[in-house]
């Protein structure tokens, strides 16, 4: 039987999720020098991943038992960059994401302490990576092209227990998809905005 002290203890000690929270994932927004200059890196992901082949993205990946967004978020751009832990300086948080699948995506940002031409990404997980300037990034506003989400009644539900169910009205959601293009590659979907959170971030006052 749950007493107040085991309560309060699991409460404090409870990291908060999204409540039907699915899977948990946390990722990287590395920033590298290159000719003095900052860029943000990104990956093309292997053809040969089951999810989201060939898409760009930020190193990361779902988050092991026991372990924190944090760490993940180290583990995995250690992995698939082929980098030592001790080359990835965490410099913060970034604004998290959580999608309509019930997953949620942490996000830091860190400073790859590496040349940039050093760097050989893991195969089994990376086609390549590209750099963007940061400049670049803070001069252009990714282009948003709305989506429609369209949410239908299903049956077996007990409406009837609801009062004044049959107000309730079919509705359509909008959901926003942005891109950002730089040369070949195009930066899209939740990388995109996770991108634009940070770069409002460094526009704020």
């Amino acid at each position: 039987m749950e007493n107040i002290e085991k309560i309060k203890s699991k409460i404090e000690n409870h990291f908060p999720k999204p409540v039907d929270n699915k899977s948990s994932y946390s990722v990287l927004i590395p920033l590298i020098e290159i000719d003095g200059e900052l860029h943000i890196l990104y990956e093309r992901r292997a053809k040969t991943l089951r999810k989201q082949p060939y898409e760009v993205s930020f190193p990361g990946g779902a988050i092991d038992f026991g372990e924190s967004p944090k760490e993940a978020a180290i583990r995995e751009t250690s992995e698939e960059l082929l980098i030592g832990r001790d080359k990835i300086e965490i410099i913060g948080r970034s604004d998290y994401l959580v999608k309509p699948e019930l997953l949620t995506i942490y996000t830091y940002v860190g400073i790859i302490k590496e040349d940039y031409k050093r760097i050989i990404p893991n195969k089994d997980e990376v086609e390549y990576i590209f750099t963007v300037p940061l400049k670049y990034l803070m001069e252009n506003s990714p282009k948003i092209y709305p989506i429609e989400l369209k949410i239908e009644r299903t049956t077996g539900f007990p409406y009837e227990l609801i009062p004044e169910a049959k107000k309730y009205k079919r509705r359509l959601e909008v959901e926003t998809v942005e891109t950002y293009e730089y040369g070949d590659n195009l930066i899209w979907g939740f990388t995109a905005k996770m991108t634009r959170a940070f770069i409002e971030i460094l526009k704020s006052e």
